[in-house]
Formats: structure tokens, sequence, C-alpha cells
């Protein structure tokens, strides 16, 4: 059992404390507490439990020497705030769910490492999960996050149009992770995925590649879509043919990019150059060539897609989502935000002029 007595402030104090509110003086327990309780930090430091919970809440004013002595208290004794209390009185659960077609891959693993970052600076925890990109998985999973969290970011390549915005739920605020741009309800931050793959393209036609392969994504996807749209498009700009045999199936997995240079390898016409649309794909192929004794880049250059700041996307996308959760200017239901980014082109090592070309110059 815990005893205590309490001392009624009869004006204001210099703490700041407001006349009435109780200041913990005494405080005995016959057991010690495992954790100490917000009264313990109140007795600690002479203050309200009321001043206390104003400063770990940041509501109302509080004068800066207190918030500083409440801020060393709670460090000193180790105190952490009781978050379900704390849900009950900002009506928050300081929860964010995150959805995510897959959970394997260097590139998903980025993405949450960035929203971490942003969130947990933010006090926020995380709950996330895979959808497999499959819609009645999706239903079930936002069904089960419903009421447990202050927000969503989701990202459903796979999945879009009519059948998302009637599962996604209306009251809690969402952002759309490289979605395919039709959703104008919810706020959303994608990658131009079209003109990243021009740009990657180009650069080989640069080097003057006539040959070029592609490596795509899973069918239905929206990435993987807008990649392929990307590369027909630079071949047709630079004058050259689209040849759909040059034009090979994957799963953004490495192991279909190991199946797909093998395929690039047995090809006649051989390409000089390949662009994959992720960079796993790449770094299997990478494997299929040089195993089949072709280099890169000196036999074939090849390029993988995903050369982006993946964690600052993740970034991004928290900040989005805190905005809304919020309900700052500009990102409330009646004004949603949509972001685009635009990749940049980063050369590697990876590739290099056409033999066809190099030949060419030499001759002359």
């Amino acid at each position: 059992m815990r005893s205590s007595r309490a001392v009624r402030a009869s004006g204001t104090p210099a703490d700041g404390t407001p006349a009435g509110e109780a200041v913990v003086a005494e405080t005995s327990a016959a057991e010690p507490a495992s954790t100490p309780s917000i009264y313990e930090v109140a007795r600690a430091a002479g203050l309200s439990v009321a001043t206390v919970s104003r400063v770990l809440n940041d509501k109302g004013p509080v004068r800066a020497e207190t918030r500083l002595r409440v801020l060393e208290t709670v460090e000193r004794l180790g105190y952490v705030p009781h978050s379900a209390a704390r849900s009950l009185s900002t009506r928050r659960t300081m929860s964010i769910g995150v959805l995510l077609p897959d959970m394997h891959g260097a590139f998903f693993s980025e993405i949450v490492r960035g929203i971490d970052l942003a969130a947990r600076a933010a006090g926020y925890h995380l709950l996330v999960s895979g959808s497999h990109s499959d819609p009645a998985e999706t239903a079930a999973l936002l069904q089960t996050l419903h009421g447990r969290v202050d927000g969503l970011i989701l990202m459903t390549p796979a999945l879009g149009g009519t059948w998302l915005q009637k599962a996604l739920p209306r009251r809690v605020p969402v952002v759309l992770l490289n979605d395919d741009g039709t959703d104008e309800r919810h706020h959303s931050l994608r990658i131009d995925n079209r003109r990243g793959a021009r740009l990657a393209v180009e650069h080989l036609i640069g080097l003057g590649h006539r040959a070029i392969a592609f490596l795509g994504g899973p069918v239905g996807n929206a990435d993987a879509t807008e990649r392929l749209a990307g590369y027909r498009e630079a071949l047709v700009a630079g004058g050259l043919p689209l040849n759909r045999h040059f034009e090979l199936a994957g799963d953004f997995s490495e192991e279909s990019g190991v199946q797909a240079g093998a395929k690039v390898a047995a090809l006649v016409p051989q390409p000089t150059a390949i662009f994959a649309a992720n960079d796993a794909m790449a770094i299997g192929c990478l494997a299929a060539l040089r195993e089949r004794g072709l280099r890169v880049p000196e036999d074939v250059s090849l390029v993988g897609f995903d050369d982006v700041p993946i964690a600052e996307l993740g970034k991004q996308a928290m900040a989005l989502l805190l905005a809304a959760v919020d309900g700052r200017p500009g990102h409330s239901e009646a004004g949603t935000t949509h972001t685009v980014i635009v990749p940049t082109l980063a050369i590697r090592a990876s590739t290099a002029a056409a033999v066809q070309a190099t030949k060419k110059k030499q001759a002359k």
C-alpha cells in the first residue's frame, strides 16, 4: 500500500504552478516500485502532478526553468510516460501503421528505416506489416489497424483505383507511397518512375548502345509498368526499334535477375546494354553474366533503377503524414498534398561505350 500527503498551494508559486493545484510533498511506500510514477516525478521535482503532465504532454504555459526541472527529474529517475494514459488525454495512440507489399529486400528495409527515424524523432511507434499485394489481405490488415494507429503509410503499387479508395479508412490520415497517381483524396508521395527510366536508357543510348534489353518487374505492378513505359519512350525518342525479345519478365527479386541475365546472355543478337527495373535484379543479372564469361561493362553495360535516397523517401512520407495528423494548414482532408520525386542519374562503373561505337571511333 502507498500513502501520500499533499500540500495545497494558496497562491501561484514561483515555479508557475497555478493556484489550487496539489504539490506532492511526501510519498512513502511499503514496496519499492519497479518504475517511477508521475507522482514520484512530481514529488522529486517539488511540483504538482498537473505541471509535470503539462511538460510531458507539451500542453499549456510552463516556465522554461520549470520545464527544465521536470525533464532533468524524468531523466534522473528513468520515468517513462504511460502510453495508454497519454493516449486517453491526447486521444492519440502514438502509433503509425505501415503497410508494404513485401518485407524482403534492401528497398523495403530502407523505406522502413527512413519512416522509423522520422517516427522516433516525433515520439511515435510503428506497426509494420506486409500485404503481399493481395487485396483480401490488405483489407484485413487495414481492418486490424483500425483504431490502433493515428495514421497510415501505404505502399500498394499493384493495387489501386476504386478498390483501394473503398478499403482505406475515412477518418485516419493516409499517405500513399509510390501509388499510381490516380487517388486525389489522400496525400501521396511517389517517384517519377517513367522519367527515371528514360534517364537511364538515354544515358545508354548516349554511350552508343543500340541493342538495350529491359528486365521488368511483376505484371500489374504500377512501378514496373511506368519503368517499362519510360524504357520504350527513350528508345523511340532515340530512333531505335522496339524489340519485344529484349523485354524480359522479372519480379524485382535477385533470383529473377539471375534468370533474366542467363536469357540475355543467350540472345542472338546479344544486347550490348541492360536496364534493370530495380537494383536487386541488376545484382542477380550481374552474377549471371559473369558466370557466363561476360564482363561488365567491357562486354555489356548494366544499369539498375533504385539509385534514389530510399530512406529519405520514407522520412518524407512520415513528415507528410505527421503534418496531416497534426492538422497543419495545407495538409487537411480538404487540401491533400501530392509530391513527385524526380530521380537523378548516378553514373557508375557498370556502364561504358558500346563495343561497336568504340571500334568505329578507333577506325577513324
